[in-house]
């Protein structure tokens, strides 16, 4: 029975994405920071996590840069990529499984633009989640006062008490994450939403403040800035 043999770690990168927020001349994955693009530190980053068996990475259909932006990069790369974040996932997911993976292997989902990750942030949420039944996420709770807009002013304030941000990676057992992601209905932003759609609660694991995405013009010297002081 393939349960008994032990899982494989498996993780797969959305890449297919334009990125109109982060004002990049193209999109934001394939931006410059510092000495490489987004997904050639995130991916770097990745290459140093030993459990990982493999890093598939989904660009669009006609992406004709990610060679050029992420030389030397060791991970599989598929053209498969969705309209949507959601779609590209289920159609990475769907790759993994040609290339054989397996109903039970976990699969860690990560932000191209978290390009900040590092492999011990990866780890921890490795060390959390195999024994867990049904996986988690990196997420930090909330530190600020938070106010829902209404026409460009404070509507009301909402109470941060158990509010955390979620991060990526995202570590679910890849069948689950393809069920959940084939009847998920609505906007499905990330996997964990899509797998609390199932009645399912995947696990909070500390993450880092360093582990933003990039998503606004001013974030790209942020991260640059971090990146020197490492």
């Amino acid at each position: 029975m393939t349960d008994s043999i032990p899982p494989d770690l498996y993780a797969l990168v959305p890449c297919a994405g334009i990125g109109q927020r982060a004002g990049a001349d193209g999109p934001k994955q394939y931006a410059r920071v510092g000495d490489r693009s987004l997904v050639g530190h995130t991916l770097a980053a990745l290459a140093e996590v030993d459990r990982l068996k493999a890093v598939l990475v989904v660009l669009s259909p006609d992406d004709d840069r990610f060679e050029a932006s992420a030389p030397g990069h060791a991970a599989w790369v598929s053209r498969t990529g969705g309209a949507t974040r959601a779609e590209t996932v289920a159609q990475g997911l769907r790759e993994l499984v040609a290339r054989g993976a397996r109903a039970h292997d976990w699969v860690l989902v990560h932000d191209a633009a978290r390009c900040l990750v590092r492999p011990e942030w990866v780890d921890a949420l490795i060390d959390a989640c195999l024994p867990d039944e049904v996986g988690g996420l990196l997420a930090l709770p909330v530190p600020d006062t938070l106010k829902r807009e209404r026409e460009a002013r404070v509507g009301e304030t909402v109470s941060r008490t158990g509010m955390w941000q979620a991060q990526t990676p995202q570590m679910f057992r890849l069948g689950l994450l393809q069920d959940a992601l084939a009847t998920a209905t609505g906007d499905v932003t990330d996997e964990a939403s899509a797998i609390e759609a199932t009645g399912r609660r995947p696990l909070l694991v500390p993450g880092s403040l360093e582990n933003f995405k990039i998503t606004w013009p001013a974030d790209f010297a942020l991260a640059e800035r971090l990146l020197r002081t490492r």
